[in-house]
């Protein structure tokens, strides 16, 4: 009996750490017009958010010195890596740096993707991956390089197509190369893993007629991404966001017709169900990527910058 009572301590106990260390969501954001810096909303459930009041990592690179698009992953080790649009026009990369408490920052540099090609327009959104099967981090991000690709209405300069490179320690990167092309102008991408063998990505249609969100499928982290689908949000839709929760997938985004913020939920990406009254977004919350830190970090996040 004993026995028996010492087991049933040991396992409530177990449970009870367990449910101390369990993470959290935290979410990447920034308020316009981008020139403050990395900001946080955090939740227990991923639909309830609330902001992590201050910022942490104010912009210094590049030329307009502007924080957009905060896309961040935590590796096996602890350490979170944030990338981010460093400039509207005009610079040749996106913003790195590194933290192990998501407060104090270390090796801030600019990563330049897109030196080798003099003629390019921007460098946004960058987007972190960590693929598993090659244990390496793929950067995607959207560029324009005009005349370079067929066109629809939109400007020659605002002709998108996404780029990726590759690392595994965040110093030595692959030569940058074309990611997708999916015979339109193409920004705002995320990868996801969706079972063991399938990877998708969302997808910002950005031609003048539609400007709203699809998803492309594919076998390979790198692609190429095909079966592109009609649209699952509405007009001015952008800046996709996504998160497992259970057995399903929700998709946040940025609204920015409508000036709200906005989620689906999907369990296969072909069946799409609004959820915006299940969720909770602080007014004036700009898009970046939804990640896993501990509560530890949340904690000492909530306590300030000392």
């Amino acid at each position: 009996m004993k026995f028996l009572i010492k087991a049933l301590v040991f396992v409530l106990v177990t449970s009870l750490l367990a449910s101390c260390q369990r993470d959290v969501y935290l979410f990447t954001s920034f308020r316009e017009p981008a020139n403050e810096g990395l900001r946080y909303l955090y939740s227990k459930d991923a639909y309830h958010w609330e902001e992590v009041p201050g910022v942490f990592l104010k912009p210094t690179l590049g030329t307009q010195k502007i924080m957009r698009d905060p896309s961040m992953l935590r590796d096996k080790k602890g350490v979170y890596h944030l990338v981010w649009t460093i400039a509207w026009k005009g610079d040749s990369g996106i913003g790195y740096a590194r933290s192990k408490d998501l407060i104090h920052w270390e090796d801030e540099k600019i990563i330049p993707v897109m030196e080798h090609e003099p003629s390019t327009v921007n460098v946004w959104a960058p987007e972190l991956f960590y693929d598993e099967q090659e244990d390496r981090y793929v950067i995607i991000w959207a560029s324009t390089i005009p005349h370079r690709f067929p066109k629809g209405a939109e400007a020659e300069d605002n002709n998108q197509r996404m780029y990726y490179t590759t690392t595994k320690d965040f110093n030595n990167f692959t030569p940058t190369k074309l990611f997708a092309d999916p015979g339109f102008s193409i920004i705002d991408a995320v990868i996801v893993k969706k079972d063991r063998d399938g990877y998708v990505l969302v997808l910002k249609d950005n031609t003048r007629p539609n400007r709203n969100l699809k998803v492309a499928f594919a076998d390979n982290a790198l692609g190429p991404f095909e079966q592109v689908s009609t649209p699952f949000s509405d007009y001015l839709t952008e800046g996709p966001s996504v998160v497992k929760v259970g057995g399903q997938w929700l998709i946040y985004f940025d609204s920015y017709g409508s000036k709200s913020y906005e989620a689906v939920a999907t369990t296969d990406f072909k069946h799409f169900e609004k959820v915006n009254e299940k969720i909770v977004v602080p007014e004036g919350h700009k898009h970046g990527t939804i990640f896993k830190a501990s509560k530890k970090d949340l904690k000492r996040l909530l306590k300030g910058k000392d």
